[in-house]
């Protein structure tokens, strides 16, 4: 167990996760308390930098609640849903100003691993993305944090917070939540096996039989097509933040085995919520 300035809670969340969800939550905490605009917008985005804030300081207080054994409606889990759930909690939160979301980002954070660290979690809990344990749910809240996180580091033209450790730390997450993003009209017809492997040595399988797709953390033992990704790389465009074209003209993602050509078919498999 680790106190409010320790490292881990360990036995209940995976090595080094805590202390990501702290630090990132600081980090983006820092790039909201430097005289920040808050109205300027965030490219790609419908949202300024004072409405993307709002929505992780509202994001971070649900996943704290939800660890606290709180039950929170927030839509079904598809991104439409979500998109709108987003809005309305927006609409119905004033908030804007940099150093009130900067705190509440900070303190929410820290609620989800106070409420963790006093196992207010008992198995699985409901997610606006489905059941998910609290190692799982900790990853989700860290995935979270650095997609927004990077989306404002870019509004305002800093670093971002993503680095390989943070990335790989995100993939319970991604390994639960991929199944329950799946594009059902790209899947449809399709019989695949991919090996996914981000440099560095984190890897994982996905199958696709009859359009179903099903997650794993080991490759296949035959896959008909590995493909290896810069961690960061891997990261945004997973949540929809890079395009994989320019990603593989930049040699950040490689592609090989029997059926190679099923590599640019993979990220079009799944949509961003």
């Amino acid at each position: 167990m680790e106190s409010a300035a320790g490292q881990d809670i360990r036995g209940t969340l995976p090595e080094g996760l805590g202390a990501a969800i702290r630090e990132t939550a600081d980090e983006i905490a820092a790039l909201l308390r430097r005289d920040t605009d808050m109205e300027r917008p965030v490219p790609g985005s419908e949202w300024n930098v004072g409405e993307a804030a709002a929505h992780l300081a509202q994001a971070n207080e649900l996943m704290a609640d939800v660890a606290a054994g709180h039950v929170r409606s927030y839509g079904d889990g598809t991104p439409q849903s979500l998109a709108a759930a987003n809005e309305r909690a927006l609409a119905e939160f004033d908030e804007r100003g940099a150093e009130p979301l900067a705190a509440m980002i900070v303190a929410q954070a820290d609620a989800y691993l106070k409420a963790v660290q006093g196992s207010a979690i008992a198995g699985t809990v409901v997610t606006p993305l489905g059941p998910m344990g609290p190692d799982v749910l900790g990853s989700y809240l860290l995935t979270h944090m650095l997609g927004h996180g990077y989306d404002l580091a870019r509004a305002l033209g800093r670093p971002h917070m993503i680095n390989r450790a943070r990335v790989e730390l995100t993939l319970p997450f991604m390994i639960t939540a991929m199944p329950r993003v799946t594009d059902t009209a790209r899947t449809a017809g399709l019989a695949a096996r991919y090996a996914v492997r981000l440099w560095g040595g984190a890897r994982f399988g996905v199958t696709v039989t009859n359009g179903a797709v099903s997650v794993g953390a080991q490759p296949p033992a035959r896959p008909d097509c590995t493909i290896v990704t810069e961690p960061v790389t891997f990261l945004l465009m997973a949540l929809g933040r890079r395009d994989q074209w320019s990603a593989m003209a930049r040699g950040h993602i490689l592609a090989w085995g029997r059926k190679p050509w099923l590599a640019p078919r993979f990220p079009t498999l799944f949509k961003a919520p």
